[in-house]
């Protein structure tokens, strides 16, 4: 039973936001998705993550070791989901990216938060940045069908993932009235992209349901199993092995939506993939919490 407490504490709170824009949109109010992802993307996101990078008080050797698991684990789910995508014969400019990348920001950070704490945060913003470079560079190069992958570095993200890299190498810190904007500024990311999540979801319009389930189940037990293999492999401690499991397992990101409209991948195929692995989160995410608290 305590566990069971623990577990709905922790998930909880992310289902409800997520609920709150779903219900919001089904009743009829106005969302603009486009400005406050914006919003997130450009100011608040970036913001979270250089005071994160800054502030932690992990050891960088800890720190180097759970971005070392991550790129490793990126690497081997692009590699097992690309001999996927040629077995079953499926558009890999379509499919492919869902299946390497989940939603590290909007439901990763915020698990990590409350199954963790600061700590378990503090780890989830390195995950989700090693996630963020290897998705505008090899996934939108992907979904794009060709282009420079160097566009990723004109992407906040990216570049308050350096920043904040640079400044924790070398024990830099902002002045503490900026450190303040800066943490009031990344204090309304996880709620806005919680509530946004929600929001996108209500609005999709899902393609290949049947398929989107059968490659999202799968897609759970081989990233589960990769992260948890790979974590195990770097001997990564109790904490960062979580986070990394957590974070590698959560539901196909909506950013693979967004990026399959804006290039002209099947966009219906993708929202399917979204609306699937999120509906299956619900499930398999608490299990997965269980074993890992």
């Amino acid at each position: 039973m305590d566990l069971i407490l623990t577990v709905l504490n922790i998930v909880a709170p992310v289902a409800v936001l997520g609920m709150v824009g779903f219900l919001w949109v089904k009743l009829g109010h106005e969302y603009r998705l486009e400005f406050v992802t914006r919003l997130a993307m450009t100011l608040s996101v970036p913001a979270l993550i250089f005071t994160a990078l800054m502030k932690t008080k992990i050891e960088p050797a800890a720190l180097r070791d759970l971005t070392l698991a991550a790129v490793f684990g990126y690497g081997l789910m692009t590699v097992v989901f690309f001999a996927l995508t040629l077995m079953l014969r499926l558009d890999r400019r379509t499919w492919l990216a869902p299946l390497i990348f989940g939603n590290t920001g909007n439901v990763g950070l915020p698990l990590a938060l409350f199954a963790f704490g600061q700590t378990g945060l503090d780890y989830a913003v390195v995950v989700f940045a090693v996630m963020a470079v290897w998705s505008f560079t090899f996934g939108l190069w992907l979904v794009a069908g060709g282009g420079n992958p160097l566009r990723a570095v004109k992407e906040p993200m990216v570049g308050a993932t350096l920043l904040g890299a640079l400044f924790l190498w070398q024990g830099w810190h902002t002045p503490e009235w900026m450190t303040r904007s800066l943490d009031l500024l990344g204090q309304i990311a996880i709620p806005v992209m919680l509530i946004t999540l929600g929001v996108a979801v209500a609005r999709l319009k899902a393609g290949h349901l049947g398929r989107a389930f059968a490659l999202s189940a799968l897609r759970v037990a081989v990233c589960t199993g990769l992260a948890a293999a790979v974590g195990l492999g770097f001997g990564l401690p109790p904490v960062a092995l979580g986070v990394l499991v957590v974070q590698l397992s959560t539901p196909v990101a909506v950013t693979s939506y967004m990026m399959a409209v804006k290039y002209g991948a099947d966009a219906d195929a993708v929202a399917g993939m979204v609306i699937a692995s999120t509906a299956l989160s619900v499930v398999s995410l608490p299990i997965t919490l269980a074993f890992l608290i």
